[in-house]
C-alpha cells in the first residue's frame, strides 16, 4: 500500500503540470505571487520587475503589432522604383513570355522591357529577377506592380503613367472633346518632350505593311467608329450552359444563344485605337505588331506583313470580319460598321442579246436607251499625248453612278444610281490593271475639292433629313517611280488626314478661321503637315468622304457636275 507522502506528491505534480499548459493571463502575469507560494532563493521572484516597469497594455500591444508592419511595406514599395526604366518600355508587342513564349500569366520587367511568364519561386520572372537584380514586374493583363522576389504588390501613383500607356482608358468626355474644333491646338508631349498630335502618331513599318497602315490610320480617324473603338471593353467569353427544362439529346451540351464575348481581331484592334488616341505615350510612335499577327491569322495568311498588299482589298475583308465580329447581320444598323458605311445601290442590268439580220450579218441588239450609249464624259485616262500628267474631274469619275452612263462589262449593259447616301462615303478609284504578263499603274490625276462636295445628282430619291453635301476626312495615296506599278522597293502608301472640324459643318463661324483645320500626311513613322492645296496632287486610290450634319448649315458647296 502507498504511503501518504507519495500519493500527496504525485497530485502535487499532476496540479503543477495542468498549471503549466494553461496560457497566461493578464492578472497571472501582474501578479507579485508564484503559483507555488512564497518566492524561495532558487526561483526569481516578478514582484521587483512588475513594479519598476509594468508590461504594456493589451490595447496598446496589439496597436503596435499592427502598425509596425505597415509602415515597414510603406518603406519597402519605395525601394525599387528607381530603377524602373520607361525608355526601356514597349507594350506594342504580342504579350508572350520570351522564355516559354506562353501567354498565361505573363509579367513585364520594368527595368529591362521583357516579358517573363508567372512570379513563383519556380518561375521566370523570379529567376530574372534574381540573376540580373531587376525587381520591378507588371502584370500584363491586371496592371498589378509587384517586387521579386520579395511578392509583395506596389501601391504607387507615381507608376500610373504606365498602366496607361499599357492599357489606356477613355471616358464619354474625353472621347466626344475629340470632335471639338479645338482639338487641333492640344498636344501632347513624349518622354523626350517631342510634341505630338493624339492621333496622328506614326504606324511601324515592319517589313512591308505601309498598305496595312494607311487603312488603319484612315478607319480610326471615322468619328463613329472611333468613338466605338475607345469606348470598347473587351467581354470574356461564357461558359456553356444546359437547358434545364429540356434534357440533351444523347448526351450533348445546348448552348443558349451565342457566347458574349469579341473576338480576338476586335480585342486587338480597339487596343490599337486606343493606343493611337493615347494623350500619355512614351514614344510619338506606335507599332501595330500585335494587331498585324492575328490579321494574319484571321485571314489565313492573305494579308502579310512580310509583302505588299492591296489596301482596298484589305479594307472590305476587314470592314466585313469587324461587322460579324460586332454582331452584325443583313438588318439595317446591326452594327457600327453598318450604320456608317452602309448605302443602298440601284443596279440595271441588261444582257447584251446577238441576232441576226436579212443580210445574215449578226449584230448585238440593246434596248437600253441609245442615248445613254453615247457617253460625253472624259476618261479616266487621257488619251492627249501632248498631256505628260492626264488629268479629270471628279464629276467625270462619279458619272458611273448618274443612272444614265451605261457601261458595258462581260457581254452585259449596266446603269448605276445609288438610292440612299450612307453618313461615310468610301471612294475608290481603280487604278491598277493585271493580266496574265504585266500590272499596268493609270497615273492619271483626279482633281477633286476636299470641302462641300454635293452628291445630290447621284441619289435617285434624296431624304430630307439627310444632307447630301459631303467633307473629305481621309485621303490615301500611290507614289511610285515611273514604269513601275507595285514594285516592291519603289512604291510607298501614304495617308492624308484632317484634324480638326471633324463634326461641324463647313459654314461654321470660328474665332479662329481656318486655322481649326490642318491635315497631316503620314508615311509609316513619318508625320508631317500639308497644305491642303497640295492634296489632290497625288495619285489617289482610296477616300473618305463625311455626310455633313444638316443643322449646321449648307455653307460651302460644289456642284459636282459632269456635263
Amino acid at each position: 500500500m502507498p504511503s501518504t507522502r507519495a500519493i500527496s506528491e504525485d497530485a502535487q505534480s499532476r496540479e503543477d503540470a495542468a498549471r503549466t499548459l494553461e496560457p497566461p493571463t493578464k492578472k497571472a502575469r501582474l501578479s507579485a505571487e508564484p503559483a507555488g507560494g512564497l518566492p524561495s532563493s532558487d526561483q526569481p521572484s516578478t514582484l521587483g520587475l512588475s513594479e519598476q516597469e509594468p508590461p504594456p497594455d493589451e490595447d496598446e500591444w496589439k496597436e503596435e503589432v499592427l502598425t509596425e508592419p505597415e509602415d515597414d511595406v510603406n518603406r519597402r514599395s519605395d525601394l525599387y522604383l528607381d530603377t524602373v526604366n520607361r525608355m526601356t518600355l514597349d507594350f506594342d508587342f504580342e504579350k508572350l513570355c520570351s522564355v516559354s513564349l506562353s501567354n498565361i500569366n505573363v509579367y513585364g520587367c520594368l527595368v529591362c522591357g521583357k516579358y517573363f511568364q508567372g512570379r513563383g519561386k519556380s518561375s521566370y520572372a523570379y529567376a530574372h529577377s534574381i540573376h540580373e537584380d531587376h525587381h520591378v514586374f507588371i502584370n500584363l493583363e491586371t496592371q498589378k506592380v509587384y517586387v521579386l522576389p520579395d511578392g509583395y504588390e506596389v501601391h504607387d501613383p507615381s507608376l500610373d503613367d504606365i498602366a496607361a500607356v499599357l492599357s489606356p482608358g477613355f471616358t464619354k468626355g474625353q472621347v466626344d472633346a475629340l470632335s471639338s474644333p479645338s482639338y487641333v491646338h492640344r498636344h501632347s508631349y513624349d518622354l523626350s518632350s517631342k510634341a505630338y498630335y493624339p492621333g496622328f502618331v506614326g504606324l511601324n513599318n515592319i517589313k512591308r505593311n505601309d498598305y496595312l497602315n494607311v487603312i488603319i490610320h484612315a478607319l480610326v480617324h471615322v468619328p463613329p467608329l472611333r468613338d466605338y473603338l475607345l469606348l470598347f471593353k473587351p467581354s470574356k467569353p461564357t461558359a456553356t450552359v444546359t437547358t434545364p427544362s429540356e434534357p440533351p439529346a444523347g448526351g450533348k451540351k445546348v448552348k443558349r444563344g451565342p457566347p458574349a464575348t469579341s473576338s480576338e481581331l476586335l480585342n486587338r484592334f480597339a487596343a490599337l485605337a486606343k493606343k493611337l488616341w493615347n494623350t500619355r505615350l512614351f514614344k510619338s510612335q506606335v507599332s501595330p505588331h500585335e494587331f498585324l499577327q492575328e490579321v494574319t491569322r484571321s485571314s489565313a495568311g492573305k494579308f502579310k506583313i512580310t509583302e505588299q498588299g492591296d489596301p482596298v482589298e484589305f479594307l472590305g475583308w476587314l470592314l466585313n470580319k469587324l461587322h460579324a465580329d460586332m454582331g452584325g447581320s443583313r438588318r439595317k444598323d446591326s452594327s457600327v460598321i453598318y450604320s456608317t458605311f452602309q448605302g443602298d445601290l440601284k443596279v440595271e442590268t441588261q444582257q447584251v442579246v446577238v441576232r441576226q439580220d436579212w443580210e445574215g450579218t449578226q449584230r448585238p441588239e440593246f434596248k437600253i436607251d441609245e442615248g445613254a450609249l453615247q457617253d460625253n464624259a472624259v476618261p479616266l485616262l487621257d488619251a492627249v499625248e501632248k498631256n505628260i500628267i492626264p488629268q479629270v474631274t471628279l464629276a467625270s469619275v462619279l458619272a458611273k453612278y448618274d443612272g444614265k452612263t451605261v457601261q458595258e462589262n462581260g457581254g452585259e449593259l449596266r446603269r448605276y444610281k445609288c438610292q440612299r447616301l450612307p453618313p461615310y462615303i468610301i471612294l475608290h478609284y481603280k487604278r491598277f490593271t493585271k493580266n496574265a504578263f504585266v500590272e499596268e499603274k493609270n497615273p492619271t490625276i483626279v482633281n477633286f475639292p476636299i470641302r462641300g462636295v454635293d452628291f445630290s445628282p447621284y441619289v435617285e430619291t434624296n431624304e430630307p433629313s439627310a444632307s447630301a453635301v459631303y467633307d473629305l476626312i481621309a485621303n490615301v495615296v500611290h507614289e511610285s517611280t515611273a514604269g513601275t506599278a507595285r514594285d516592291k522597293s519603289n512604291t510607298a502608301w501614304k495617308v492624308q488626314l484632317r484634324a480638326g472640324k471633324v463634326s461641324g459643318g463647313v459654314g461654321e463661324e470660328s474665332e479662329l478661321g481656318d486655322q481649326d483645320e490642318k491635315w497631316f500626311q503620314i508615311q509609316d513613322l513619318i508625320v508631317e503637315e500639308l497644305q491642303k492645296e497640295m492634296i489632290f496632287l497625288g495619285e489617289t486610290v482610296l477616300q473618305i468622304w463625311q455626310q455633313r450634319d444638316i443643322s449646321a448649315g449648307s455653307g460651302d458647296v460644289m456642284m459636282v457636275n459632269a456635263r
